[in-house]
């Protein structure tokens, strides 16, 4: 089974996801003057010839992880680029996780004033959320992606082959966000819900069965293309993909990044529904056991205490200082999206700082 999907923007893009989907890439590539692929190194030893149908490109390897995202590799990526000779009919390539997709897809909006962009995400996180809808970023020391541009790319392949050589700390993260999708997604008329579809077939999930990923990688993009499409800059309804994410995004900074994304953004959701019940938002009360059940069916923590180590003891005050770097703040206080219920968020909820710590505790 394999999903074109259509991001409708200006101009429109596709998501292909399925099986044997890399080949695609030469296909898009194949009437510019000039490619260069941006990956890391373990990426291009383990699916490098995937992308043969590209030919002899330039291949520019970055760090792998949270290490890519900074404005000092930016620098380095686009001295890269220029000599590697690309102009502006020029295609960028990113070949990786979710940091090649950010820092590839920002370097490529910078250079020359932006060229085109490929994205060919290696990771569950980056099929499901990183590399659709345009968001590039790297971070400013404890503040996570805080610079950053909006960069469409010219079309996603998400060939789910590669998820089968996922390290499993960086298959769990892609978990989280695939968790977050189902918290928030509205169906299509008749489609099982994909929070019934995750609770369903988690075993397989588990599995990495191909039939089960294709079906999952497909439902996460579908809700968040329609997400994207009707508000690409996040002046709205796109803020409410941020769900769990500035908790996330604090407890990544105050382990000095040693967290994975996705784990982070499992225990953001369920702090995000507890914050969400303390303050009479949540709806659906039996949204945060059941969330909590299915983290755990996945393997996922579900508990700021599941998540503290002598190695990372993730400190209430050092998690509350990475908040007030959160990019959302208002007037120096972060500002939360709550969940109401199934399919429906509030954004840009100010909580009582007494509350956030007492859930920090």
């Amino acid at each position: 089974m394999s999903a074109e999907i259509r991001v409708a923007l200006e101009p429109p893009y596709t998501v292909h996801v399925g099986r044997g989907r890399l080949a695609l890439a030469g296909e898009l590539a194949r009437e510019r003057p000039s490619v260069a692929v941006v990956t890391d190194g373990r990426v291009a030893a383990l699916h490098g010839a995937r992308l043969a149908a590209l030919g002899d490109r330039p291949w520019i390897q970055v760090p792998r992880g949270e290490q890519a995202k900074t404005l000092a590799q930016v620098g380095v990526l686009l001295e890269e680029l220029e000599a590697a000779g690309l102009d502006r009919r020029s295609l960028l390539v990113t070949f990786g996780g979710g940091s090649v997709s950010d820092l590839g897809g920002l370097a490529a909006s910078l250079y020359m004033r932006g060229i085109d962009v490929l994205h060919c995400p290696t990771t569950l996180l980056a099929q499901v959320d990183a590399a659709v809808g345009g968001k590039t970023g790297v971070n400013l020391g404890p503040a996570k992606n805080l610079a950053g541009t909006f960069h469409q790319p010219i079309a996603v392949v998400a060939d789910v082959d590669v998820l089968a050589t996922l390290a499993e700390a960086d298959w769990r993260s892609g978990l989280g966000e695939v968790v977050k999708s189902a918290l928030l997604e509205s169906p299509p008329s008749g489609a099982e819900p994909l929070l019934e579809l995750l609770e369903r077939s988690s075993e397989g999930l588990l599995r990495r069965e191909a039939p089960v990923l294709e079906a999952v990688v497909e439902r996460c993009v579908r809700h968040k293309a329609a997400v994207v499409a009707g508000d690409e800059r996040e002046s709205g309804a796109r803020a409410g993909l941020n769900l769990g994410h500035t908790f996330a995004h604090a407890l990544e900074a105050a382990s000095g990044f040693a967290l994975p994304h996705g784990v982070a953004v499992a225990v953001g959701l369920v702090l995000a529904l507890e914050c969400s019940r303390r303050v009479g938002l949540l709806e659906e009360p039996e949204l945060a056991p059941r969330t909590v059940r299915l983290l755990s069916r996945l393997g996922l923590p579900s508990s700021l205490a599941a998540l503290r180590t002598a190695e990372v003891p993730l400190e209430a005050a050092h998690i509350e200082a990475a908040l007030r770097h959160d990019k959302k703040r208002a007037e120096g206080e972060p500002c939360f999206v709550l969940p109401r219920r199934r399919g429906a968020v509030a954004l840009g909820v100010a909580v009582d700082p007494a509350l956030v710590r007492s859930l920090l505790a």
